[in-house]
This record gives C-alpha cells, sequence and structure tokens, in this order.
C-alpha cells in the first residue's frame, strides 16, 4: 500500500476519532485545567510485546495541537519489555488530557496486532512459512491494521476483492466447478489485458487436484488435518514438479498451540484470522510527570 494512501487512511481516522470523542467539547478538561498550563507525559508499556501504532499516536496530537511535542523512544516494529517507556509528549495540558485517550487506543490496538503476529511468527521461526494476515479486519481500519501485521514481522495478504482473485466454496457451487471458476477468470483476464494472481480454496484432495493441474498461483488448503495437509503438499509438489511452483496456504481455526505441526506439512503460507479480529490490547498507558 502506497505510503500517502496509509497518510490519507491514518489522518481520515485520527479526524473521526478526535470527533466521536470530543463532539463539542471536552468539558471536563476545559473547565477544570487553566488554557495556559503545560505539561509532560510519558506512553509506557505495561506488558512486554511489540510495538505498531506510533505514528497514530503522534499525529493524534499534532491534528489536535499543532504546537505539541512528541518524542518518540522506540520505532514501530521494536520489540519491548513490560516498563518501557515508548514516547514522550510535551505541550499543553488540554491537548494532552483531550488526545490521551485517542491516542491510546490506536497505539494500544495496533501493538496488540503487532505483539499477537509476533508469536506466531517466532512460533513458526525456522521452517520458511510466512504469517499473513485476512480480510476480517476492524471496518475502516484495515490498512492500519495490516500494516501492524508487517510492524510483528508477518505478512500481507490480499488488501481487498479487487487485488487478487480468490475463488472460495460458494464462489465454486455458484459457477459449477473450480475448472469452469478458473477458465471464466482467466478469460476475462486475457480480454482486459490484465494479469491478478488466482487462488482457489480447496476443502479436500480431490479439489486440490483439480486446481493443481490448472497450475493457479495458489491453493488455500482449508480446515484440513495436518496429516491430510501434508498429503496434499506432496501430491502437489510431485504432479507440477515440471511446470513451476504453487504457493500452498495452510487457513481454517490454526491455533498458536498447533500452528507448528502445520508449518511442519511443508505450505508456504499460513493465514490467520485472528490476527486483526482477535488480538487483545497492548496494556500501555500515559502517565503525566
Amino acid at each position: 500500500m502506497p505510503e500517502t494512501v496509509i497518510q490519507e487512511e491514518l489522518n481520515l481516522l485520527i479526524d473521526r476519532a478526535l470527533a466521536e470523542d470530543i463532539g463539542d467539547g471536552d468539558v471536563t478538561t476545559l473547565w477544570t485545567i487553566p488554557d495556559d498550563a503545560a505539561t509532560s507525559g510519558r506512553f509506557i508499556s505495561r506488558k512486554a510485546g511489540r510495538i505498531a501504532g506510533l505514528e497514530a499516536a503522534h499525529l493524534t496530537f499534532e491534528r489536535l495541537d499543532t504546537t505539541m511535542r512528541f518524542q518518540a523512544d522506540v520505532r514501530d516494529g521494536d520489540r519491548i519489555e513490560a516498563g518501557r517507556v515508548l514516547a514522550e509528549i510535551h505541550g499543553s495540558t488540554r491537548s494532552v488530557l483531550t488526545g490521551e485517550r485517542t491516542a491510546l487506543n490506536f497505539l494500544r490496538h495496533l501493538s496488540g496486532i503487532a505483539s499477537l503476529t509476533d508469536q506466531y511468527v517466532r512460533a513458526v521461526a525456522g521452517t520458511g512459512v510466512r504469517i499473513v494476515d485476512t480480510r476480517k479486519t476492524t471496518p475502516g481500519f484495515r490498512v492500519l491494521e495490516k500494516e501492524a501485521v508487517r510492524a510483528g514481522g508477518g505478512n500481507n495478504h490480499r488488501f481487498g476483492l479487487f487485488d487478487m482473485v480468490l475463488i472460495k466454496d460458494n464462489h465454486i457451487v455458484a459457477a459449477g466447478s473450480i475448472t469452469a471458476a478458473v477458465n471464466r477468470c482467466r478469460d476475462v483476464m486475457t480480454e482486459r489485458q490484465t494479469d491478478l494472481k488466482i487462488e482457489v480454496e480447496a476443502e479436500t484432495l480431490d479439489q486440490v487436484r483439480e486446481a493443481a493441474a490448472l497450475m493457479v498461483d495458489r491453493i488455500m488448503l482449508d480446515n484440513m488435518s495436518p496429516e491430510t495437509m501434508r498429503t496434499a503438499v506432496a501430491q502437489v509438489r510431485e504432479e507440477t514438479a515440471e511446470h513451476g511452483h504453487i504457493e500452498l496456504e495452510a487457513s481454517g481455526a490454526i491455533t498458536i498451540e498447533h500452528i507448528r505441526e502445520t508449518a511442519e506439512t511443508g505450505v508456504d503460507l499460513i493465514s490467520i484470522g485472528a490476527l486483526t479480529h482477535s488480538a487483545p490490547a497492548l496494556d500501555i498507558s500515559l502517565e503525566i510527570t
């Protein structure tokens, strides 16, 4: 995703988040804090993890008050221990207090995704398998959440419905077969002179065989046991050895406890929806000094 697009999305999200929280004014802060009061604060992580969202926290204060000074002591992607100071903020006390929750919401949520991703990545270390995310993201937050996955050492699957063909079970039923669906996609791409990768979801070994015969770019092995997955990998590697490499993706309720076993079946990628839809927020607080 181009940096300019990420920046535009981030600014829009921050503006909406601040408008949602502040409304027509932070009455508590406005009524209790003199307008000329100044302060400093430190963002501190109460738990070990991996950081993402520092830019979002920074821009939250900047868009609220351009005179604020935000100094990050770590970078997105850094692993940190509990008690680590992540950043310092200096400026108007009113601005610090008004922007505190919005900045923390971004930082805690995105760092939680990076931290969970890091756990999965480390669980498959040495196997050569890539951990990838899915489209199971918070509506409107996809750009930031997928960047957080990258900060955690993971990789991005397709961004949306437009940048890759992924023929799933309902597409296969509606089209009549895997072969029919793939051929129709290839006909359209030829007609439009475009070239997108084609991935096919397979739930059985017969479907794996059909997709492999078509030499699609990737086959998703969906909800298969490790034993069946290992058979599928061997089958595809043998049948396509002379024609090129088809990427194999494991998917479907794969937990951290069993991901190593999945990785050792020989797949290339493992997609994990939980990275974005179930990551617990990292415990980060802002302390006024």
